[in-house]
């Protein structure tokens, strides 16, 4: 049976902590204080201004994505052990999510060709090419929306078989399994009940913040008692054979 080393944790950890750190500064500090809601002439007009700070935005979403390979891997070694089905089922679900956001940030790209693009500027007036960079805009949340019921499921089988390891802390899995159930409800009602989600947000991500954050600053720094899972199961009845 394949461990997880702690060196590999804490690696992976820190991955965890730049995902969070680079997924905030894209969202509040860049779309955050370009994007305006309601107003597509406003964010037109300082996504136009700012076309550098826009790109360092797309820039730190596509280094989410690349650092959530290593994390991939590290937690479905660590879960492989309590049960190889669920591990691989959570790994398969927060791939199609990492592929689905990746594809999701040509919206990013088409906002900006639409607002700085000579070309463009001549083929469309002002205010349509205002009203479709504010579509790219929007379409690109719906996206983001949408790859997120994936790793929500991901989160609610990851939290799960922590909480049933019997080595990993208990408590940290439930706050995974509870951040997952936060995205699953900020998904479903961005696609099913825009005027609800508006009323949820941002209150209903504070689940995912602190889950997130406390499960990634224990792969970084806590105390990990993973020697003892080569020895024997780590869930009793749960844990299906390992493959050699």
């Amino acid at each position: 049976m394949s461990v997880v080393s702690s060196r590999e944790l804490r690696l992976a950890g820190l991955c965890y902590l730049a995902i969070i750190a680079l997924g905030l500064w894209a969202e509040v500090h860049v779309r955050g204080s370009l994007v305006v809601a309601g107003d597509a002439a406003a964010t037109a007009e300082r996504i136009a201004a700012n076309p550098q700070l826009w790109r360092l935005g797309l820039v730190a979403d596509l280094a989410m994505q690349v650092l959530d390979v290593p994390v991939i891997v590290v937690m479905w070694r660590l879960l492989r052990p309590v049960n190889e089905t669920l591990a691989l089922t959570a790994t398969i679900l927060n791939v199609v999510q990492t592929s689905v956001l990746v594809a999701n940030r040509v919206q990013l790209l088409t906002t900006l060709d639409l607002l700085t693009s000579p070309a463009i500027a001549a083929a469309f007036l002002p205010g349509q090419r205002e009203a479709l960079a504010m579509l790219a805009v929007q379409l690109h949340g719906q996206g983001f929306g949408i790859g997120l019921v994936f790793f929500g499921f991901a989160c609610v089988i990851r939290g799960w078989l922590v909480a049933r390891s019997g080595v990993l802390p208990r408590a940290l899995g439930w706050l995974l399994l509870v951040a997952g159930l936060a995205y699953l409800l900020n998904s479903l009602a961005l696609l099913l009940a825009p005027g609800l989600a508006r009323l949820l947000f941002p209150a209903v991500m504070l689940p995912v913040l602190v889950g997130e954050l406390a499960f990634a600053l224990w792969m970084t720094t806590g105390k990990h008692r993973l020697a003892g899972a080569a020895a024997g199961p780590m869930s009793g009845s749960s844990r299906l054979p390992s493959r050699p």
